[in-house]
């Protein structure tokens, strides 16, 4: 016997919600809505009012196709903030670090620059100038090219996070086409990487940390140069997807 949800108005807007994310930009209209949800037309219309009067759904004027509204996205944003992220992804970024014996980070994208969220540091000593709160040139880090690449940035639209490479540091000699070739790296690869770019005798690999389909932080391994062979790098992206993943929480995946 199927068990009926406790409260339907709730449910049956939580499933136009589902559909409306489901349809993503191009939206959907409402008797392919009606009927997806398996609702009566004039029902699955209430519940669109509803939801557009809070936001959580849109009507594009010319098609009139109904679309996930702006209120949806930003309870995930508020959720995801960067105080909440790092609090929830501290426990995995710990068992990770004790794991593998390596330092770890978490970092997001702030404009043209990489922040540091946390960082998880093994028993083993291993000298990084990083900081909780500080930032660093996105192009410059295995974590920055991680995020750029998950967002599809193209060669083209690199200049604004090149100009973030502080004239006189390692990272200004970068060339675009360096960070370019790195960053079909990461896509080829399912991680980015780093070496002594942003630091001198210390490489990383990073791989971006997903809400849903949106690539929101990412996470680093960090070693002396030395230890991070090709080789190393390739079991290290191994360890992240074997061990992190499942231990990410709900709302949270690597893909």
């Amino acid at each position: 016997m199927t068990q009926r949800p406790p409260i339907e108005s709730v449910d049956r807007a939580v499933r136009v919600l589902q559909a409306l994310a489901s349809a993503g930009p191009s939206g959907v209209t409402l008797v392919e809505l009606a009927g997806q949800v398996e609702l009566n037309k004039a029902t699955t219309h209430r519940m669109l009012a509803a939801l557009k009067y809070r936001d959580f759904a849109a009507q594009d004027l010319q098609s009139g196709r109904y679309l996930l509204g702006g209120a949806a996205g930003e309870l995930g944003a508020v959720f995801f903030n960067n105080e909440n992220l790092a609090a929830m992804v501290h426990p995995a970024l710990l068992a990770l670090s004790s794991n593998i014996s390596e330092l770890i980070h978490l970092g997001m994208l702030n404009g043209a620059k990489i922040v540091y969220l946390d960082k998880v540091e093994p028993d083993r000593a291993v000298r990084v100038f990083s900081a909780i709160g500080s930032a660093v040139p996105a192009v410059s880090t295995a974590m920055g090219r991680a995020l750029l690449s998950a967002r599809g940035i193209q060669e083209q639209e690199l200049a604004p996070y090149m100009e973030a490479l502080a004239a006189g540091t390692r990272p200004a000699a970068l060339k675009v086409e360096d960070v370019w070739r790195q960053l079909e790296f990461a896509r080829s690869n399912g991680y980015a990487r780093e070496d002594q770019e942003n630091e001198e005798g210390i490489s990383c690999i990073a791989v971006p940390l997903y809400q849903g389909t949106r690539p929101i932080a990412a996470v680093s391994i960090t070693a002396p140069a030395e230890r991070m062979t090709t080789r190393r790098m390739a079991e290290l992206y191994g360890t992240i997807l074997a061990d992190l993943g499942p231990m990410l929480p709900p709302g949270l995946s690597l893909e």
